[in-house]
């Protein structure tokens, strides 16, 4: 395996999860169809690393997400400036739960929703040397 090619994502709501994942969010939309056999749209959305492939199918049902259940438990995207990140959410009306520190790596994380309650991670990139060399010391927990 090479890694990650893709995410896949059902929204209840095509046109308002495209706005989120695209213009909100900002992902480039790299191809999109409209498939009539499925009566469903297909996106394809430059995430970096991966891509999402964000669908529409009619009557899909809701999923799951609090509590906690089994399987996919959300999405992290990384960030250079957490702050930053949040404050340009928050102008967009997407709200982010208070900021955490992950106990292990010092990095910052803080989660939000996507329009049909998807937990969605802002993780703040790089590696903090001070945490990271804490974290590797013998019974650190790395």
């Amino acid at each position: 395996m090479k890694g990650i090619h893709h995410i896949a994502i059902i929204g209840a709501d095509y046109a308002r999860s495209r706005r989120f994942y695209a213009e909100i969010l900002g992902f480039p939309v790299l191809h999109e169809v409209y498939r009539a056999e499925r009566r469903s749209w297909k996106c394809d959305l430059d995430a970096g690393n991966a891509r999402i492939e964000l669908f529409s199918f009619p009557d899909a049902p809701p999923r799951p997400s609090r509590p906690e259940a089994q399987g996919l438990r959300h999405l992290a995207f990384a960030v250079d400036d957490l702050d930053a990140e949040i404050a340009r959410l928050a102008g967009l009306n997407v709200a982010s739960e208070p900021v955490r520190v992950d106990p292990y790596t010092g990095r910052r994380f803080t989660f939000f929703a996507d329009p049909d309650g998807l937990p969605l991670e802002l993780y703040e990139a790089g590696e903090p040397q001070a945490a990271l060399e804490e974290a590797r010391a013998p019974g650190g927990g790395v």
